[in-house]
């Protein structure tokens, strides 16, 4: 199950004859993770988010698991995977804990072995803890996601991690580029959460507006809707939507 998939259970548990009781529910979806985090406590049912990364042309799921006893990040399971780190523009490896690009080779893989795999996912290498292998940090973004507002580099993911702690606001938000003369503008379509008024609404915006401005150092203009007043799409949710 996905991310976008526990969403869409989130808005619909509540309703009448609806019921998880007794299902099991696993989320692999690791760059959504935050957002499976966000509804862990607002569900009817127990559920305990842990980290698992992986792709197709590698293995799938598993290549790095989180233990559920710490969540101190996924360990690489390095007797199958050698991961390294590169700077995405030299394609040089870097130290590990620099925030950069991830690669992976196969080790023991027969049928379809990749060397050196550009993963295009961000993030970095870190000791091992309760096992000896290396942990990877979270995953930040994406070379081939990142959005350049005025001159600055912001990943979505960042936005979202952000946008999540935010209280009062829902999970579903859109990222809209457009230009305003010369400049590019970068507009937060987000939703309110159930029982918020417009007065804590534009409270809300704000907040969200300074989080984003502190961290990126972007300004961006902020809307704060009723629930279901951002787009939804079938399949995999669309977050950037570029005007430009």
């Amino acid at each position: 199950m996905t991310d976008s998939s526990l969403v869409v259970i989130q808005g619909e548990h509540r309703c009448p004859g609806f019921s998880l009781t007794g299902q099991n529910v696993t989320g692999v979806d690791l760059p959504g993770l935050q957002r499976i985090v966000a509804v862990e406590h607002d569900l009817t049912f127990v559920l305990t988010a842990v980290d698992i990364y992986g792709l197709s042309e590698v293995i799938g799921p598993g290549v790095a698991n989180e233990r559920i006893e710490n969540k101190d990040g996924p360990t690489v399971w390095e007797d199958h995977f050698y991961p390294e780190i590169i700077d995405p523009e030299s394609v040089e490896p870097v130290p590990d804990g620099e925030p950069v690009e991830l690669v992976f080779t196969t080790l023991t893989k027969e049928a379809l072995p990749v060397i050196r795999y550009r993963m295009r996912d961000l993030s970095k290498l870190m000791p091992g803890s309760a096992r000896p292998m290396r942990r990877m940090a979270k995953i930040s973004g994406r070379t081939d996601d990142m959005l350049i507002v005025r001159g600055v580099n912001v990943f979505p993911s960042q936005i979202e991690e952000h946008l999540l702690a935010v209280e009062g606001l829902s999970s579903h938000y859109q990222l809209e580029l457009r230009w305003d003369g010369a400049l590019n503008v970068l507009t937060i379509l987000s939703e309110a959460g159930e029982s918020v008024s417009d007065d804590e609404a534009a409270v809300i915006a704000s907040r969200l507006r300074q989080r984003v401005k502190d961290f990126a150092g972007v300004s961006a203009t902020v809307t704060v809707g009723e629930p279901g007043s951002v787009a939804r799409s079938e399949g995999k949710a669309v977050r950037v939507v570029d005007k430009r």
